[in-house]
Parts: C-alpha cells; sequence; structure tokens
C-alpha cells in the first residue's frame, strides 16, 4: 500500500450507501481505535449506535478515501436537527443565539479519521475538505480531544476555533468544541 495522498480516490455517500459502506466505517474505526476499544464509550457497539443515530438524520454523509480498492480514511456528518442535544452538554453554556439550530444552520462533523500510514500525508484534509464541499450550512462544528494537541492545533489551521469543552455523554470524555464558518 502506498502513502500518497494523491494516489487517494474520494468517493461520497449518502445514506442510501450506508448499507455498502458501513462495515468499512466500523473497521477503520475499530483499527484507529484499537488502543481504546475495552473502553465502554470508545468500544465498537457504542460506536456502531453512535453511527446509527448520526446517520439518522436527514443530510447525513460521507466522504471515504480509498487507495487500490483499501479504504484510508474517512469523515461523515450530518446537520443538526431542530431541538439538537448537541450544545447540552457545554460545561459553560453558549449563548441562545449561538445555539439554535433548525436543521440547516450547523453541520456536525461526527468522525473523520484516517488510517496509520497515511497520517502526515494530507489526507485527512483531503476527505474534510470534499465532506464540506457543496454544503449548503452556514458553519461546520466538531469535538476532538484535548489532550490530542496536535490534532486539535491541526483543526485551528483548517479555520476552526475552539468555543469550549462539553461533554455529550455521562461516560464520554471531556472534548473541546470547535466552530468553523462556512459561509457569513
Amino acid at each position: 500500500m502506498s502513502a500518497n495522498a494523491d494516489a487517494v480516490k474520494l468517493f461520497r455517500h449518502g445514506l442510501a450507501d450506508l448499507p455498502a459502506v458501513q462495515s468499512t466505517l466500523v473497521a477503520v474505526y475499530a483499527e484507529v481505535y484499537a488502543d481504546q476499544l475495552a473502553i465502554p464509550f470508545h468500544s465498537v457497539e457504542r460506536f456502531e449506535k453512535r453511527l446509527a443515530g448520526h446517520a439518522s438524520r436527514p443530510g447525513w454523509e460521507a466522504v471515504v478515501g480509498y487507495v487500490d480498492g483499501e479504504p484510508v480514511g474517512y469523515a461523515y456528518a450530518s446537520p443538526l436537527p431542530q431541538g439538537t442535544r448537541w450544545w447540552a452538554g457545554m460545561l459553560n453554556p453558549l449563548p441562545e443565539e449561538d445555539r439554535a439550530e433548525d436543521g440547516a444552520r450547523t453541520l456536525a462533523l461526527f468522525e473523520l479519521m484516517v488510517r496509520h500510514p497515511w497520517r502526515g500525508t494530507g489526507v485527512a484534509q483531503r476527505i474534510h475538505e470534499e465532506l464540506l464541499t457543496g454544503r449548503p450550512e452556514e458553519r461546520v462544528t466538531l469535538l476532538v480531544e484535548p489532550t490530542h494537541v496536535k490534532v486539535k492545533a491541526l483543526y485551528e489551521r483548517w479555520g476552526y476555533e475552539d468555543i469550549g469543552d462539553q461533554r455529550p455523554f455521562p461516560d464520554a470524555p471531556v472534548y473541546a468544541t470547535m466552530l468553523r464558518t462556512l459561509r457569513a
């Protein structure tokens, strides 16, 4: 397998494609999180439940990168619905105008992961930007563990701003909540 970012072919998948790509998403997750799978929140079973919940939302979309038919990484996202609990876990609540969602305002980037051989090659940014291309939302949000300093700095270079910490589930780690404007 080549770790050449230019060799990676990107494919977009909507909800109708989920049955065809679900096993790929789960397998890459299990590989990337192999050292954390014993932690209940990071288990494959919990990931599969989160994936099912995320994919149940209108507008769910994934971008998967492949080299010679082998997956190298992916990202998936969907718009935050009206009444979302996304902002409820903020440790310091945001003003209402920053939390208001209508199903079209904010895209939640739930997962972005790249297998080890392709890390540091630019593949993550290619997958990320492809996922955002053509999206109608005005902004995108994601969560990153603050202890992953390099990953957080990468998102900041991509235009994200840290807007505060949150714990989305009682057994989840504390995450830095990041936000990037897509269009004014």
